[in-house]
Order: C-alpha cells, then sequence, then structure tokens
C-alpha cells in the first residue's frame, strides 16, 4: 500500500478473514463436492445407468449450460438484494437438487438434473468474489481469493476420500440399491442447512457485521471506496462491462484454465482406476486427493507472492503454461507414480493461476459493472465445464484412450497463457504491468 494501513482497517480485516473466510470456504468445499461428486460415482454409476463414457461427459457438463445462462443475472440480483438472501437462496436449492441425483434412472433424468443444479448454483462463485472486494483492500485480495479457494483442492482431499466411502458401504442404507445413490443423497443435505445459516449470520457489507465496531466498519468501506475511485474512477456500467473486450479476453483466459480444473475433476479418477486396476472407492479417492493437497499449498505460496509484488500477469501466464506441459508430459508417461507426479503439477499450475486471474477484473471494473463482468468471466470459463467432460468423453469413445482428450487440455491452457500475456498492458496499470518485472510495494498506484 502507498501509506500504512490505519489500526481500525487492519483489525477490521483480520476479524473479516477469520469470521467470513472459513464459513465462506466451508459453503464452496460443498458447493465444489455437490458439483464434481458425480466424477466419483462414475466408476459404478456408469455400467448401472447404461451410460457411455460421451452420455457421461454430456450430462456432467449440462450443468455448466444452467450455470452459464443464469450466472449473469444471478450475480446483479446478489449486487442489489445483498449477498446473505442471495447466497442462501442459491445453497438451500443446490443442496435440494443435490440430494435428488441419488433418484436418477437413466441419461434423460440424470441430464435434467444437471442441468437443474448448474441453474440452482449460478451465481454462487462469482457472488463470493464479488462480495469479497466489499470487505478486504486490493492489496490482500490475491491471498484472500487462495485462501477461500482452499474449498476446492481440500473438497478433493477431504470429499474423494468420503465420497468412496459412501459409495463402498452406501448400498442397502435408507434403502438405495446402489452407493452412489446413497452418496449423492448424503452429501447434498449439508448445503441446505448450511444455506440456513448463512440467512442467519452472513453479513452483507461491513457495517452490517456486528463484530465490527463502527470506527472499523467504516475506515474499511472508506479504504475500499478510496481504492475503488483511485483504482477504476469512471467504471463501466452493466451493458458496457459485458461488451468490454478485457472481459471477453478474461473469458477466454478462464475459460483454457478451467478447462483443465473440471478435466481433472471428472476424469482423474477414472485415469487413477485404469492406471492401478481394480480399486475400492475409498482408494481412489485418497490417490486422486494427493494433486490437490500439493496444490493447495503452491496456490497459497503463489498468491502471497502476487499480492506482495503486485504482477499479476506473470503469475497467472508462468504456472498456467507449467500446467499445460505437464499435462502433455503425462501422456507418455508408463509409471503410475510418474503420472500422478505430472497430474500434481498441472493441478498446481491451475490452482497457482486461478485467484490471481480474479484480481484483473478490478483494474477496469467497479459496482454494478464488476458484478455482470465477473459473473461474464465465470459463466463462459466454465463453459469449459461442458465442453471440457462431453470432448474428452467422445474423444476416449472414439479413440479408446484419454490421450487425445489431454492434449485438448494442454492446449486449452497453452491458449489461455498466450492471451493473458497478450492484454498484460490492458490489465496492467500500475506496479503490475509488466511481465515479470513487478516494482516494489512502496511504489504501488494509489489504494494498493
Amino acid at each position: 500500500m502507498s501509506a500504512p494501513e490505519s489500526a481500525p482497517v487492519s483489525g477490521a480485516v483480520r476479524k473479516a478473514m477469520w469470521r467470513l473466510l472459513p464459513l465462506l470456504g466451508l459453503c464452496y468445499l460443498l458447493n465444489y463436492v455437490d458439483r464434481v461428486n458425480v466424477g466419483f460415482a462414475s466408476v459404478t454409476m456408469r455400467p448401472d445407468l447404461g451410460l457411455s463414457a460421451t452420455a457421461y461427459g454430456l450430462g456432467a457438463g449440462l450443468f455448466f449450460v444452467g450455470y452459464f445462462f443464469f450466472e449473469v443475472p444471478s450475480n446483479v440480483i446478489l449486487h442489489r438484494v445483498g449477498a446473505r438472501l442471495w447466497i442462501a437462496r442459491i445453497m438451500i436449492t443446490w443442496g435440494i437438487i443435490a440430494s435428488a441425483t441419488a433418484f436418477v434412472q437413466g441419461p434423460i433424468s440424470f441430464y435434467v438434473v444437471r442441468f437443474l443444479l448448474g441453474f440452482a448454483e449460478a451465481g454462487f462463485f462469482p457472488g463470493i468474489i464479488l462480495y469479497l472486494t466489499y470487505w478486504f483492500p486490493r492489496v490482500q485480495r490475491a491471498k484472500v481469493v487462495a485462501l477461500f479457494f482452499l474449498a476446492v483442492p481440500l473438497s478433493s482431499v477431504v470429499g474423494g476420500p468420503l465420497s468412496g466411502l459412501l459409495i463402498d458401504n452406501g448400498e442397502g442404507v435408507l434403502g438405495f440399491d446402489a452407493g452412489w445413490r446413497f452418496m449423492f443423497f448424503v452429501e447434498g443435505i449439508p448445503a441446505l442447512l448450511l444455506g440456513i445459516v448463512v440467512l442467519f449470520v452472513l453479513p452483507d457489507r461491513p457495517h452490517d457485521a456486528r463484530w465490527l465496531s463502527k470506527a472499523e466498519s467504516s475506515a474499511l468501506e472508506e479504504t475500499v471506496a478510496r481504492e475503488d475511485e483511485a483504482e477504476v474512477p469512471h467504471g463501466p456500467g452493466l451493458a458496457a462491462a459485458l461488451r468490454d473486450g478485457r472481459v471477453v479476453a478474461l473469458s477466454v483466459v478462464y475459460f483454457g484454465v478451467v478447462f483443465g480444473l473440471y478435466v481433472l475433476a471428472f476424469f482423474l479418477p477414472q485415469v487413477v482406476d485404469e492406471l492401478e486396476g481394480s480399486l475400492s472407492g475409498l482408494q481412489i479417492g485418497l490417490i486422486t486427493a494427493i494433486p490437490y493437497a500439493v496444490a493447495s499449498v503452491v496456490m497459497v505460496l503463489v498468491a502471497r507472492h502476487s499480492d506482495r509484488t503486485g504482477e499479476r500477469v506473470g503469475h497467472v501466464a508462468v504456472p498456467v503454461l507449467v500446467g499445460a506441459v505437464a499435462v502433455a508430459v503425462a501422456l507418455y508417461l508408463d509409471s503410475p507414480l510418474l503420472v500422478i507426479a505430472a497430474v500434481t503439477v498441472c493441478a498446481c499450475g491451475v490452482f497457482a493461476a486461478i485467484p490471481v486471474i480474479w484480481q484483473l477484473p478490478s483494474t477496469f471494473l467497479t459496482g454494478v459493472g464488476a458484478a455482470a463482468g465477473i459473473a461474464l468471466i465465470n459463466s463462459f470459463g466454465n463453459l469449459s465445464g461442458f465442453v471440457g467432460p462431453y470432448l474428452t468423453g467422445w474423444l476416449e469413445d472414439v479413440t479408446g484412450s484419454l490421450r487425445a482428450g489431454m492434449w485438448c487440455v494442454a492446449g486449452f491452457m497453452t491458449l489461455s497463457a498466450v492471451v493473458v500475456v497478450a492484454m498484460r498492458r490492458s490489465v496492467g496499470q500500475g506496479r503490475g504491468d509488466r511481465l515479470g518485472a513487478p516494482d516494489h510495494p512502496t511504489t504501488s498506484r494509489s489504494g494498493e
């Protein structure tokens, strides 16, 4: 920052981190578990429902079609009505639909439930990204987003073995004829219950937080407002933000990065099963947790370094490119241990880039324009969650191997790295504008 933080701001930020991040992180952990547990179910669900790899990929990806169409409206509504009410609504409806996945009977019902789950969840992640900009100064946001985003790798560290355990032991429980049905039913309930908690405890803005003093809430809101005014004095409105070329470019960047993320989530359990032979659900869950556990540490370290130096573009491009190379290398490895190591490097690249990517929109968006722009970036980026599983599943059916699909992952990730470097001048205002050549924090732009 250009000047030391005041004591009230420091105190407010410290309290917000302890009060908000654990709750929001737990919400996102449940969100991600309910989104990708279909990957763990796939090993037994596919033969039970008679799903081909293409049909499974289509169903897994249809989540993101519903997500795409309601993402921008949902985030604008959150900006208007407040995070507390809207995030609670999102969580309660997704919990109900996630549990309903236990009752699908064939491809059509599987497609319908996945589409509705995406529709219900739309706006949650970009809503939280927007919400965090109300509470934290810019110099700390990459670290804060990384701490929040820890929920994703932790959901695999915790959710993978848990899903496997429920699948292995759920047959016959509560009358379910398959373990994967019991898993879906059980894992949707916590989201519903936590949504009710959010409705009562989540403050919309600092001035709504009972755990902040009046001096702390006022100082924090004034600091954030002053930074926004200094950084984006004339931010675009809703319509202009949706037409902004930088929003489109960042959508391409995020598409490629998330392509790698969701292909890992949906198909890594199958890759592990093919490498090792016949494994239990718990064993698959434990092995697939390894890349995410390592990636969670790397993600926080990279985000902290990005905040400390103020450099953003390089902290996106380099990890993504390294991850793309790791995917390509993994295709030609025979040792299961080396394949998992390469996949771990890919996961590190993907996770390290994501928290830093979300610092780029705030260099030119604010207010309702930020709500719309962030949602559009996330919605287009998450279309890769539809394209990725469907395309890789189709390529597996055609070629009989996952190799062609993994080449697509590497290609899209490389494209992301190229695009973010190409746009470095349009989003690099101030101390983060020179790739690989950050200034010292004391020479930062106003507000940082």
